[in-house]
């Protein structure tokens, strides 16, 4: 007799870097509404392993991030609690 079996997930589907796949997408801190999409609604950077990045662009990405709420454009936190 066996133990009760474990269910497998399927394989989950790899994700490719956006700004790889589409070259004319750069990543560029000026752009509030691109960036928004890698930022929680509570303000943290989205880690690569989600948002799908690839190592050079996820750099890129928060760098970007960090300027932008530097600058103003994004913020840090929510304004809700």
């Amino acid at each position: 007799m066996q133990g009760p079996r474990k269910k497998r997930r399927p394989f989950p589907r790899r994700k490719i870097c956006r700004f790889c796949a589409d070259k004319s997408i750069e990543v560029d801190y000026k752009d509030p509404s691109l960036l928004r999409l890698f930022i929680t609604e509570r303000g943290k950077i989205i880690p690569r392993r989600i948002s799908g990045n690839c190592a050079h662009h996820q750099r890129q990405v928060a760098k970007a991030i960090k300027r932008a709420r530097q600058i103003a454009l994004l913020p840090y936190t929510s304004s809700s609690p």
